[in-house]
């Protein structure tokens, strides 16, 4: 069977499942590939793309080793800390976004997780946006329990963010303070809450391709409808600073496989867009929907502006 057809089994229906042979992904023409990925997107997300930001809600000191992240404190690696930010900040910021077409906002926090004052801080802030935004609220900080999720819920949180990162048998190899298991139960917690869970990970961490395989297939069976795809911009101080950069053609056949694997999923684009051409336009019409923007780490820079001009001349809708 082509990519072509494939596709269009999966319009009629079919799923990917965890033991099929997956192979063709990896061997496939990537032009073949990227065409059937594109029919899946246009089919299951039609013209829109969906934007998103974020606001670094408090930085540094995170207990957890995970080898890529700035922002651990076992590694030295320069970055800026400060405590949660105020409530004015955060809504100026929110609005700023919004003003500028942006979908959804996001605070995301340092830390295993967010307890005690700081979660009463971010609380205060949702409630604000919420009172003072149309924009649709994403929350990500890290290990949550239930009634934090009822409780950010109420205050007006839509989504949370919490990615797997790689597939299970690889994730010990990036962390171990905490678990891949420890990751799964937050992101079910979250969906039970009635959340839209934002789950993906970091390619080019030295993992096989087998394991992105794997991450695609495990974000399928957890139903996950928000996958930011992040390629390793490798940090000065970290682990994995001297981990080579990936090639374009690796982040686009990476992307296109996600969309036949999770068909109706926002295939978000994130970090390490300027390893592709034309700030990642390839990456719209071989399966990604959807993009992080602004001017963040996360992004390298890319502007909100500069992202709706592209998506606006490639003939995209982003209207919320």
């Amino acid at each position: 069977m082509n990519l072509n057809s494939l596709a269009k089994t999966i319009i009629d229906g079919k799923r990917i499942k965890r033991g099929e042979d997956l192979e063709i992904f990896l061997t496939c023409d990537l032009v073949e590939l990227r065409n059937g990925a594109d029919l899946l997107r246009k089919h299951f997300c039609g013209k829109k793309v969906d934007l998103c930001t974020i606001i670094n809600g408090r930085s540094g000191s995170c207990s957890e080793n995970c080898k890529y992240c700035a922002q651990s404190a076992h590694y030295c690696t320069g970055i800026e800390e400060y405590k949660f930010l105020d409530t004015d900040t955060i809504v100026t910021n929110a609005l700023a976004n919004e003003s500028e077409g942006v979908n959804r906002f996001a605070i995301v926090t340092a830390g295993r997780g967010l307890t005690g004052d700081d979660f009463e801080r971010a609380l205060e802030a949702y409630a604000a946006m919420k009172k003072s935004c149309k924009i649709s609220l994403c929350a990500s900080h890290g290990f949550l329990t239930a009634e934090q999720f009822k409780r950010l819920h109420k205050a007006g949180v839509e989504s949370y963010h919490e990615n797997i990162e790689t597939s299970k048998r690889y994730f010990p190899y990036i962390c171990t303070t905490h678990t891949y298991d420890e990751k799964i139960t937050t992101i079910r917690t979250a969906q039970a809450e009635g959340l839209c869970v934002c789950s993906g990970g970091i390619i080019g961490m030295g993992e096989t391709w087998e394991d992105r395989l794997d991450m695609a297939i495990s974000l399928a069976e957890l139903g996950i409808e928000s996958i930011p795809i992040n390629a390793l911009m490798p940090i000065k101080g970290t682990p994995l600073e001297n981990q080579p950069l990936l090639s374009p053609e690796d982040i686009l056949r990476t992307i296109a496989f996600f969309r036949y694997i999770n068909p109706t999923a926002n295939i978000r684009l994130a970090a390490g867009r300027k390893l592709l051409p034309k700030n990642g336009a390839d990456a719209f019409t071989g399966g990604a929907s959807a993009t992080i923007t602004g001017n963040m780490l996360t992004t390298s820079g890319s502007s909100i502006q500069d992202d709706i001009n592209m998506l606006h001349e490639m003939g995209f809708n982003l209207g919320r």
